[in-house]
C-alpha cells in the first residue's frame, strides 16, 4: 500500500524522465513490501512465487496503463477513481465504487496500525501480533489523534515525504544486498517446489493464486501514477516512466521475496512474526538487522498514514461536493478540513480495529480485506476503459483504439481473475459494507430530489443485500472465519 498523491500539480513543476520515473517508484513502494517474506512463505515456494509475480506484474502493468490512458482521454473526470465507474455505468454503481475505495482505504489504515503495533511488540510484548486488547486501544487512540491533526489543518508535507521515502527505500535496498550476499543455493533449491505433491502444475498454480491478494495490496495506489501524466515535461515520457518505474518496483518486490528463500527454509519463513523482513535480516546479521528494519517500518508507516488519513476522508468529501454523497460530508471547518468525512473514516477504521479482536490472523486478514475491497473499483475502471474503445468515445480519429482495447481487455480479465482468487468469502464480507452504505446514497438522492434507484439499480441493491445477509449468516455459523 502506497502513500496518497495529489490529483493536480502546478503547471511550472514539469519534470524529466528520470525524475518522473523516480516519483513513480517512490509512490508505489509502501508498507506491504516489509511483509512479503512471510506471506509468500506461508503460501508457496520459489516457483509459485515466480509465477505469482509474473502474473501480478503483467496484470498490474495493464491496470497502470488503463489509468494512464483514462487520465489523458478523460481529464475532466478528476474526482477520483469512482468517477470512471459513474461515467461508465451510472450513479449507483459509481457510488458503490466510491464506497469500496473508501472502505479499502480505511481497511488499509487499519492494517497500518496492526503493523505498527506488531513492529513495536519487540519493545512492548503486550502488543503481540497487533491484535491484542492493548494494541487495539493504542491503535484506536492513534486513529483519532491523527484525525484531530488533520482537522487542525496538518497535511502531508514535502519534508515528511522525503523522510518517509528514505526510511523505506534504504532498509529495503540494504535488505536485498545483505540477504543476496548471504544467499545459499541449497536452501533455495529446497524451497523451489514449495512442498507441492508430485510437482504438478495444478499444485503450483494453487500456491501462486494464494498470494494474489498480497500482490494487489503492495501495488495499491497504482492509479496514482496517472497523476504524473500531468507533470511530464514531455508527454512521451509518461508511458516510459510508467514502464520503467513499474518494472523497477516489481523487481524490488520480487527480489525481496526470492532472496528470502535463499536464507531460510519455507516452513520457517511461514512462522516468523511480521514485519517478516526484520526476522529474515536478523537471521543473517543478528539483532541489529531486526531493529534496522523495524525503525524503517515505523517511520515509513507513520508518515504514510498521515497522507492516507486525509485520503480516506477525501474519498467521501470529493463525491459529496458533486452531490454523489450526502451534503454533510462536504462540510469543512475553519482549517478547510473535511471534518465529517474525517470522523466517518476514523469511525470505520476504529470498528475494523475492534473486529481484529475476533480475527485469527489480524494482519493477514486486514491486508486481504483491503485488497479485496479495492478490486471492484479497479474492475469498473478497467471496464470503463474497455467501454470507451467499444463505443469509440474519444477515439474519433481511430488512433490507439486497438492497442487500448487490448490493454483494457487484459486489465478487465486480470481484475476478474483477482476476484475469483480472492474467494466468495471476501465478496460476501464486502457486501456487508456495501449494503448499509446505501443509506448514504438514499440520503444524497433525496437531497437532490432524484429517484433513488432505477430498475436495474434496484436489482443490484437487492443482490448486494442478499450477499450481506449471506455474509452475516456465514460469519454467525462459522462458514466464514476472519
Amino acid at each position: 500500500m502506497t502513500t496518497a498523491e495529489p490529483r493536480t500539480e502546478p503547471a511550472d513543476q514539469k519534470v524529466s524522465l528520470p525524475t518522473l520515473t523516480a516519483m513513480v517508484v517512490g509512490s508505489m513502494i509502501g508498507s506491504g513490501v516489509f511483509l512479503l517474506p512471510r506471506r509468500f512463505g506461508t503460501e508457496t515456494g520459489v516457483l509459485g512465487a515466480i509465477i505469482a509475480w509474473t502474473v501480478a506484474g503483467f496484470g498490474m502493468l495493464m491496470l497502470a496503463f488503463v489509468f494512464q490512458r483514462l487520465a489523458m482521454r478523460k481529464p475532466d473526470l478528476d474526482a477520483g477513481i469512482f468517477a470512471y465507474a459513474k461515467a461508465g455505468f451510472g450513479d449507483y454503481i459509481g457510488f458503490n465504487s466510491a464506497i469500496g475505495y473508501w472502505a479499502s482505504a480505511c481497511a488499509g489504515n487499519t492494517s497500518y496500525w496492526v503493523l505498527i503495533t506488531a513492529t513495536l511488540s519487540a519493545v512492548i510484548p503486550a502488543f503481540g501480533p497487533g491484535d491484542t486488547v492493548l494494541a487495539v486501544i493504542v491503535s484506536a487512540i492513534g486513529v483519532w489523534l491523527f484525525a484531530a491533526l488533520v482537522m487542525r489543518g496538518v497535511k502531508d508535507a514535502a519534508v515528511i515525504n522525503y523522510i518517509v521515502t528514505v526510511a523505506k527505500v534504504l532498509p529495503i535496498l540494504s535488505f536485498i544486498v545483505i540477504v543476496a550476499i548471504a544467499f545459499e543455493a541449497d536452501i533455495f533449491a529446497d524451497n523451489f517446489w514449495g512442498g507441492a505433491e508430485g510437482y504438478s502444475f495444478a499444485a503450483i498454480w494453487d500456491q501462486a493464486t494464494g498470494t494474489m491478494l498480497i500482490t494487489v495490496f503492495v501495488f495499491l495506489g497504482i492509479e496514482g501514477a496517472s497523476v504524473y501524466s500531468r507533470m511530464a515535461r514531455n508527454r512521451a515520457d509518461v508511458g516510459r516512466a510508467t514502464v520503467f518505474g513499474f518494472l523497477s518496483v516489481l523487481c524490488v518486490f520480487a527480489l525481496v521475496t526470492l532472496v528470502s528463500y535463499g536464507v531460510m527454509p519455507q516452513d520457517e519463513l511461514a512462522e516468523v512474526s511480521q514485519p517478516s523482513m526484520a526476522a529474515v535480516l536478523e537471521s543473517v546479521v543478528g539483532h541489529w538487522g531486526s531493529i534496522f528494519i523495524r525503525v524503517g517500518v515505523i517511520v515509513s508507516v507513520l508518515g504514510a498514514y498521515l497522507a492516507w488519513t486525509l485520503m480516506a476522508a477525501e474519498v467521501l468529501y470529493i463525491p459529496a461536493k458533486s452531490d454523489d454523497m450526502p451534503r454533510f460530508l462536504a462540510r469543512t471547518n475553519s482549517h478547510d478540513a473535511p471534518v465529517n468525512a474525517l470522523v466517518m473514516a476514523a469511525g470505520l477504521t476504529s470498528l475494523l480495529l475492534v473486529a481484529l479482536l475476533f480475527a485469527a490472523n489480524a494482519l493477514d486478514f486486514m491486508l486481504d480485506l483491503t485488497a479485496a475491497l479495492s478490486l471492484i473499483p479497479y474492475l469498473l475502471a478497467a471496464a470503463y476503459a474497455l467501454k470507451l474503445t467499444a463505443t469509440r468515445e474519444t477515439y474519433g480519429d481511430g488512433k490507439s483504439l486497438v492497442p487500448d482495447m487490448v490493454v483494457a481487455a487484459l486489465a478487465t480479465v486480470y481484475t476478474l481473475f483477482l476476484l475469483y482468487a480472492a474467494g466468495m468469502d471476501k465478496l460476501l464480507l464486502s457486501c456487508i459494507l456495501y449494503a448499509p452504505a446505501a443509506g448514504l446514497y438514499y440520503k444524497a438522492r433525496r437531497e437532490r430530489g432524484l429517484r433513488v434507484f432505477r430498475p436495474a439499480e434496484a436489482v443490484l441493491f437487492g443482490v448486494i443485500v442478499l450477499g450481506a445477509v449471506a455474509g452475516v449468516v456465514s460469519l454467525a455459523t462459522g462458514a466464514i472465519e476472519i
